[in-house]
């Protein structure tokens, strides 16, 4: 993302839409009005509902909070797999009171990512990120709540760590990045893999190839606003209303119509996620 390059003009409206990750405090959302203008401008264009991620825990307390001020808004919280190294008692009561909220619809965003370690000062490492996922994975089956899961170069270790665990009954691949192989194993699990503007990527032909293989009842469409603005905006501001063209162009390496695709892909985040 850089702030140099303009943000997107608005797509073509779609219609119905649901976002099903997106940041909203990472797309400068502080208080209920500026997270009214992002679902405004998000709803004029079809987008008529979010859910707002959290990666720590600020961001999961702003992730309750925007899901209060606005009816448009739901939530997720978690520490992001990075972060595990801050999931502490404390913040692990935190977490617990804010997942029992109702307007929290998943425990996310968790998981395994084996990019940052060693390149991040900070970062959790291995071990923790490992033991942090399992705690989520915990807290999400008690609550009977939907898991988020990130997942940066740890296919492998990640699927073992799910199945040694025993999954919850929803798993939500968010912002699914891997190959063929990759997306047929969660499908064989069932689980729900969701896309993001990086499947319209000129370079990320193993990633259409495995939007190919997910069946209608199992995928989503997110933004992952701020971040992977869909082409030809690559490297612009992302934020909700951007989705449509995600969606069309997911539509098109499905060989779907967009409406149709739009339709299921709403479908399934309500079932999801129980909104």
């Amino acid at each position: 993302m850089s702030s140099s390059r303009p943000a997107p003009e608005p797509p073509e409206p779609l219609a119905p839409l649901i976002d099903a990750h997106t940041h909203l405090d990472a797309c400068g959302a502080t208080d209920a009005e500026s997270v009214a203008a992002i679902m405004d401008r998000a709803e004029a264009v079809g987008v008529r509902e979010v859910v707002t991620v959290a990666d720590d825990l600020a961001a999961a307390q702003f992730a309750v909070r925007a899901a209060h001020w606005d009816r448009r808004v739901y939530a997720a919280v978690a520490l992001h797999p990075t972060r595990a190294n801050a999931l502490d008692d404390a913040a692990k009561a935190e977490l617990e009171r804010l997942a029992a909220d109702p307007r929290v619809v998943a425990i996310g965003e968790t998981g395994l990512d084996y990019y940052w370690p060693g390149k991040l000062e900070g970062c959790a490492d291995i071990e923790e990120q490992v033991e942090g996922f399992r705690w989520h994975i915990d807290l999400a089956k008690r609550l009977g709540k939907p898991l988020m899961i990130h997942n940066r170069e740890a296919d492998h270790d990640l699927l073992a760590v799910l199945l040694d665990e025993g999954a919850p009954e929803t798993v939500i691949f968010h912002c699914f990045s891997s190959d063929a192989n990759m997306a047929q194993a969660c499908v064989d699990q069932g689980y729900v893999l969701s896309f993001s503007g990086t499947v319209s990527f000129k370079n990320a032909h193993e990633l259409r190839e495995a939007a190919k293989l997910v069946p209608d009842d199992h995928i989503l469409v997110e933004t992952d606003a701020p971040f992977l603005t869909p082409h030809p905006f690559r490297g612009a501001p992302n934020e909700s209303y951007v989705l449509p063209y995600t969606v069309r162009a997911l539509a098109g390496v499905r060989e779907q119509d967009p409406v149709t695709l739009a339709k299921i892909t709403t479908a399934n985040a309500r079932r999801v996620y129980g909104i």
